[in-house]
């Protein structure tokens, strides 16, 4: 019940081929101990984080040093736990949280390549073999695309589904599709199944290619791991009398409740200005929805991150995407936010607006 603060972490990409053969300088540069420091003509500022990965860090050590590992096992212990990545397209975003966009079923990721959604699988699935608990896994998927709610699970192509709230529950979708899972490789191909990227033809979420991104997201996308865990102990049999001869004790379902805990992936779109992208016509019209969506999610922060007692009204239904999140953010969950940047000077812009908008993410506290 008592307060926690957001766990922030920032990854700083390296500059790409295309950066570098432009000749754009890096602009940020790792001052170690969690710091920051963006140096350009007429900005100089230093940011500080709970950690910081530069463009050298690997896939495991950000899973490892983000914290990624205890909110998975916090899951699992029946809490409600929250992870998303946000910064300006192009940013390694989705590559953090799920590893190359070129996997395929036919052609898996290396191992050293996967990102913070398989490794948690992974633990989760740990959790769910040992021999002290009885863990049940199951997974939904949902994308905003354009300010509707569709799942990316359902058979047959996407549809808008309603968005509700309860007292109970809160905001929830209703009519979700969630799907059991056993094996790394059933939540891994549910994953593929939704992301591939064409020509295979199976890709449901909705990505395109602009001038700074091939396969830019063009929604936000959800996937919620759900947890069902019940502990089983040992309890002597009836007329037994106490005594203590193995042949008087049996199993027995253990009284205890059930516990019921989430980890929640949230990859959001990245941020974009129209005028570097290139974007006209549908594209621009997403890339308009996706600014709007960010605009309300950073004004809801803004707010959460002012001390208990001076804040105002949270407009969480300024959008689907803030509902979604309001239990994440200023309700009873656990959440860890990654921000990715880019290096480069010609996205100096971009990359002061996601470290202003991570810094006052670090402010903001729930109660878990």
């Amino acid at each position: 019940g008592r307060e926690m603060r957001l766990r922030v972490v920032l990854r700083v990409r390296p500059l790409t081929c295309t950066e570098m053969q432009r000749g754009d300088r890096q602009v940020v540069h790792s001052l170690g101990n969690g710091t920051v420091h963006v140096s350009a003509a007429r900005h100089n500022a230093t940011f500080g984080f709970s950690t910081v990965f530069d463009a050298g860090a690997s896939q495991e050590a950000v899973f490892e040093g983000s914290g990624m590992r205890q909110l998975a096992e916090l899951a699992t212990d029946g809490f409600s736990c929250t992870v998303f990545a946000f910064g300006q397209t192009g940013s390694g975003k989705t590559y953090t949280l799920m590893g190359p966009l070129t996997q395929s079923e036919s052609q898996p990721a290396a191992p050293g390549l996967l990102g913070l959604m398989q490794r948690s699988f992974a633990c989760l699935l740990e959790q769910s073999q040992s021999h002290s608990s009885d863990l049940a896994l199951s997974a939904s998927y949902l994308e905003i695309y354009n300010e509707q709610v569709r799942d990316l699970l359902s058979p047959g192509p996407p549809c808008a589904l309603p968005l509700r709230w309860s007292k109970t529950r809160g905001f929830y979708v209703e009519n979700q599709l969630s799907v059991d899972f056993e094996s790394l490789e059933d939540i891994a191909n549910l994953l593929l199944q939704a992301l591939s990227v064409p020509p295979t033809g199976s890709q449901r979420r909705r990505t395109s290619a602009h001038a700074l991104n091939r396969h830019s997201s063009r929604s936000h996308a959800l996937l919620t791991i759900h947890v069902r865990r019940r502990t089983v102990s040992t309890h002597p049999a009836p007329g037994g009398r106490g005594e203590h001869h193995p042949s008087t004790w049996v199993p027995q379902p253990s009284t205890c409740p059930r516990k019921q805990g989430t980890l929640c992936f949230v990859d959001l779109a990245g941020s974009e200005r129209v005028k570097e992208t290139g974007s006209s016509g549908e594209l621009c019209t997403e890339a308009n929805n996706i600014n709007r969506s960010l605009l309300a999610l950073g004004h809801c922060i803004s707010l959460l991150a002012k001390p208990r007692g001076k804040r105002t009204h949270i407009p969480y239904r300024d959008s689907k995407l803030t509902r979604l999140l309001s239990h994440s953010l200023g309700g009873s969950g656990i959440t860890l936010m990654v921000a990715c940047i880019s290096p480069s000077s010609r996205c100096l812009s971009e990359t002061l607006s996601t470290l202003h908008y991570a810094s006052r993410a670090r402010r903001v506290t729930t109660r878990p």
